[in-house]
């Protein structure tokens, strides 16, 4: 009988080595992402260094998800806790520290109930759910109930929630789509109010109306006040779901604890995740409790509201209140906008407008110029300064809630020399 071959694998020193290579990653990474060339390797506070050992002042955090920062010691602390005495066990059973983080989410918005899942994307979905089911359950629809969303939104990279994500760009090749969304231009009640009543004319009626408080990826565009109170209005006199999707503005970014504290007004559903565990992986799907009509069985997450995530999670938001940071949020958030600004009007041949709230900020480019958001990062890049495009002609400033006066001033020097010497 012969002997069994034996395939001798590679020492595991050969995987953890502290190297990089490029060609490695991209011959077994799927090319999903159009990567920056820098790899990064550790991170204190608002800083990043690369493989390189060269020094990045992060105003990405993560894409809005880092808020305390890069080794927070309360993070640190909290998570190494956790590891060492549970990580994960299922929602088969009850997790102490997920029902600790609800009741901080309940108290401190507008909400009754918390879903717990993985992601944004994930959230968004919940809420999608949600209000099917709440449709069809409680408003008695036979009709097939419709979600409008905005025009230039973004809610997730499931089928459901790029249907609901209003630009063409994420769907393509997508297809076919999730049925039951229509698209309204955002910031515009008018086109509501005749989505509504067209919607309403046909099979189909209108369940819920999904926005950003501030649309993230679609340019960092707020909200505008007026409108937000007039929508309000309208879904209580229509029996419509207001749902607002938190995800990349809430927890702080916009210097009030929610996006939604902005505008005067409550939703009835609302979604978290980048920040909300400061870069570990969470989402919540949060509601009022009249349309809280989820049961078991209904919908569900295996890794959700686990014990490591949920550390994480109220590591992040007593660091939030213990460290004032909301505060530091609208203080630092006013100061990047001056200085913003006093660049823009320097470079009106480059940029149109500077807006956002707390630390989310966008600086727009002229349309008509060669120059793109891409091509400003790059450059700010190699000077030091990581920022992220929210599409092709805004600059996005999302730096960690921790971020400071003189890291601030640090930015935006570094950007003035870039577009000075673009210009």
């Amino acid at each position: 009988m012969s002997q069994p071959t034996v395939i001798e694998s590679n020492p595991i020193s050969s995987i953890t080595e502290n190297t990089f290579d490029i060609n490695i990653f991209n011959s077994n990474v799927m090319n999903t992402y159009g990567r920056f060339p820098i790899a990064i390797e550790r991170g204190q506070g608002c800083r990043l260094w690369d493989t390189e050992g060269k020094e990045y002042l992060d105003f990405v955090a993560g894409i809005a998800t880092c808020t305390l920062g890069h080794a927070h010691p309360a993070l640190i602390d909290r998570v190494t806790e956790q590891i060492q005495k549970l990580h994960h066990v299922s929602n088969l059973y009850y997790i102490p520290e997920q029902g600790q983080l609800a009741q901080w989410l309940v108290e401190h918005s507008c909400a009754d109930k918390v879903f717990f899942c993985n992601s944004g994307a994930e959230a968004n979905e919940a809420a999608i759910k949600l209000v099917r089911k709440y449709a069809h359950t409680v408003l008695d629809f036979l009709e097939q109930p419709v979600i409008l969303t905005a025009k230039a939104s973004f809610h997730g990279r499931t089928l459901a929630t790029i249907t609901a994500t209003g630009q063409p760009k994420y769907q393509k090749d997508f297809e076919p789509l999730v049925d039951g969304f229509a698209y309204v231009p955002y910031n515009d009640i008018i086109a509501i109010e005749n989505a509504i009543a067209d919607i309403d004319e046909g099979n189909r009626r209108v369940a819920a109306i999904m926005l950003e408080p501030l649309q993230g990826e679609g340019g960092v565009r707020p909200g505008e006040l007026n409108y937000f109170l007039k929508l309000r209005k309208i879904c209580d006199e229509n029996n419509i779901l207001l749902v607002f999707d938190e995800v990349q503005v809430g927890v702080g970014r916009t210097g009030k604890l929610w996006g939604y504290e902005n505008l005067g007004v409550e939703p009835d559903i609302f979604t978290s995740a980048k920040g909300l565990a400061g870069g570990i992986p969470i989402g919540a799907m949060l509601c009022k409790d009249f349309c809280a009509v989820f049961k078991p069985g209904n919908h569900a997450s295996t890794f959700g509201g686990n014990p490591f995530a949920c550390a994480a999670g109220l590591a992040v938001v007593e660091t939030i209140e213990k460290e004032n940071l909301i505060h530091n949020a609208q203080a630092r958030g006013e100061q990047l906008r001056v200085r913003l600004r006093a660049i823009a009007n320097k470079y009106p041949q480059i940029f149109t407008e500077v807006r956002g709230w707390g630390l989310i900020n966008g600086m727009e480019i002229q349309p008509d110029i060669e120059l793109n958001s891409v091509s400003i990062v790059k450059s700010a890049m190699e000077q030091g300064l990581l920022l992220v495009p929210a599409g092709a002609k805004v600059l996005r400033f999302v730096p960690p809630l921790i971020v400071s006066e003189a890291e601030v001033n640090q930015a935006a020097d570094i950007l003035e020399s870039v577009i000075a010497q673009l210009s």
